[in-house]
């Protein structure tokens, strides 16, 4: 078999986005649009075989996938396609057997149907390019046949007559070709005159001229092979990675209400039987279990659901870990590093924070708990806070198992609660409480009968 490389040109800054970013790091579908293209490109080669052509911002684009242990080649000067994928000559002409060459501004290309291209490639042919149709095709080069279907030529629209601007089959770009051919005719190029930039395209012409064939891969769907240049095409880029993915999770088993309105990242993955309401949000490496229900507008980034969690609407979720048959919200609030035990309860307008929260715990509503250890079995009271923060540095709580904090409790950290206390309802507890102990710390009640109606007598 021909080993496979793949280069990945990213260098560009994209004027149309209108944006200090470079084009290749704007998100779509959850990722970078340069995450997406590299994790196509994996699909065919292994990371050490795919090279990314960085130039504007290259760090960032650096940072957006280097953690996929793919290489890059810096493009100094942006002067054209052919000069961007010369720059990887270096690195990938040892490697022999096919180069293919996609872009990072093209993230809805999706593995099978690069895989598609190497597997039409045959030996001796020069070059193998997609092809697609387009209703308007303003702005691409035209695809030109010959008699016996293969590529003539690629004519530019600016230099196209009348006739070959009614050919709607265009070139998006995308090409396989053999390695040896392709270093060899891509140090012939000679920059365009217009406006001195090399241009791949010249290459398949080359190749042409000297008897090798260029043959056409047909790509049905059209959006597969469209990049994005301004914010309305980033806009459709991830309208379409998210339909995919929501496609793909109702597939494996997932019953998801209304899906038009769910957002749910590419890395997200989801169990069998697990039920989603509408204009719900799964973001990050949201993991879900098996026979969970996820209320309307819920919103998990980072979370893990194990199996038959509820989580219900309008609550907020993030970078936490909810155990088995929990239950939470709605309008619940989970800010971060977050670990719900199994079987636990979480209700309304209750917020965690770095907390974990043992099983079969409850706090049913209108409850703060911050750097907290409660234990299992514990109840929570309506406007129970622990205090956690002295304007300087956080303090843990920790609360025993079995035990009741009262309503409206303040428990200012640093502080324990031993296993089966009792907090009194109003009690401001600053003082550490032992096993099975009732703390009572508020100020006795006074009744003044009368008070009222003699005030009275003494105002206007």
């Amino acid at each position: 078999m021909n080993k496979i490389s793949v280069a990945i040109l990213a260098a560009g800054f994209g004027t149309r986005m209108k944006s200090s970013k470079a084009k290749v790091v704007h998100r779509a579908g959850g990722l970078t649009l340069i995450e997406n293209a590299v994790r196509t490109a994996l699909g065919v080669a292994a990371p050490e075989d795919v090279v990314v052509v960085v130039g504007h911002q290259a760090e960032q684009v650096r940072a957006a996938v280097g953690h996929l242990g793919v290489r890059f080649v810096e493009q100094a000067e942006q002067k054209g396609t052919g000069h961007a994928l010369l720059c990887c000559r270096q690195a990938l002409e040892a490697s022999g057997g096919l180069v293919v060459v996609t872009y990072g501004d093209g993230p809805l290309l999706q593995k099978q149907t690069l895989q598609a291209l190497v597997n039409h490639h045959e030996d001796g042919v020069g070059a193998t390019l997609m092809t697609t149709h387009l209703s308007d095709p303003t702005g691409y080069g035209r695809i030109v046949r010959d008699t016996d279907g293969e590529v003539a030529a690629i004519i530019e629209q600016k230099a196209a007559s009348e006739d070959v601007l009614a050919i709607r089959e265009v070139n998006p770009g995308i090409y396989c070709f053999d390695g040896k051919r392709l270093w060899e005719y891509l140090a012939q190029l000679r920059p365009n005159p217009a406006v001195n930039e090399l241009y791949l395209t010249d290459v398949v012409e080359l190749l042409r001229e000297n008897g090798y064939r260029v043959v056409p891969f047909h790509v049905e769907d059209a959006t597969e092979v469209l990049g994005v240049n301004t914010r309305v095409e980033l806009a459709e880029a991830d309208r379409v990675l998210r339909l995919r993915k929501v496609r793909e999770a109702m597939l494996d088993g997932v019953t998801i209400e209304k899906p038009e309105t769910v957002t749910i990242d590419q890395d997200v993955a989801i169990g069998v039987d697990t039920m989603i309401e509408p204009f719900t949000q799964l973001l990050g490496a949201t993991r879900v279990g098996k026979e969970c229900r996820i209320g309307t507008g819920v919103i998990l980034r980072d979370t893990i659901l194990e199996d038959n969690v509820h989580i219900d609407s309008y609550t907020v979720i993030g970078l936490s870990h909810i155990g088995e048959s929990a239950s939470i919200g709605p309008f619940a609030r989970l800010r971060g590093e977050n670990t719900v035990g199994a079987g636990a309860h979480i209700g309304n307008f209750v917020e965690l924070k770095k907390t974990k929260f043992g099983a079969g715990s409850k706090a049913g509503h209108l409850a703060y708990m911050g750097d907290s250890e409660i234990g299992d079995n514990v109840n929570v009271g309506a406007g129970a806070i622990t205090a956690n923060y002295d304007g300087v540095s956080k303090h843990v709580t920790r609360i025993g198992k079995g035990s009741f904090i009262g309503s409206n409790s303040t428990l200012v950290a640093p502080i324990e609660v031993g296993e089966g206390s009792f907090i009194a309802a109003g009690s401001t507890v600053t003082v550490s409480v032992p096993n099975d102990a009732l703390a009572i710390g508020r100020s006795r009640q006074e009744l003044k009968p009368g008070w009222p109606s003699s005030r009275k007598g003494k105002t206007k």
